[in-house]
């Protein structure tokens, strides 16, 4: 069965940048949707950025990472990975990754990835 690990979190300052994986093992993620989602401490998940199966390619961002987050895969490595730029203390949260086969968009909906990571921390602050 699919089994995720994400990585890459950590402390980093105001407008830094960290790159976050998420591995899979168990299935090809190529037929996969894959999902980064992050729960700070009292507030709901929220989607960050999603994107399709490999073979429909459509992406969503939260508005609130537009510009500064980007979602990419390298099916080579089975890996799914989102380059966080301008980062912001708002950013501070556990990001998820989730996969799921039948997402396409237009928002990330939690409710359509089955298969999820243990989380990473990502901690934005001077």
């Amino acid at each position: 069965q699919l089994q995720l690990v994400e990585s890459g979190g950590g402390l980093v300052q105001p407008g830094g940048s960290l790159r976050l994986s998420c591995v899979a093992s168990g299935s090809t993620l190529d037929y996969y949707a894959i999902g980064w989602f992050r729960q700070a401490p009292g507030k709901e998940r929220e989607g960050v950025s999603c994107i399709s199966n490999t073979f429909i390619s459509n992406t969503y961002y939260a508005d609130s990472v537009k510009g500064r987050f980007t979602i990419s895969r390298d099916n080579a490595k089975n890996t799914v990975y989102l380059q966080m730029n301008s980062l912001k203390p708002e950013d501070t949260s556990v990001y998820y990754c989730a996969a799921g086969l039948v997402w396409v968009g237009p928002f990330c909906d939690d409710t359509k990835f089955n298969s999820w990571g243990q989380g990473t921390q990502v901690t934005v602050s001077s």
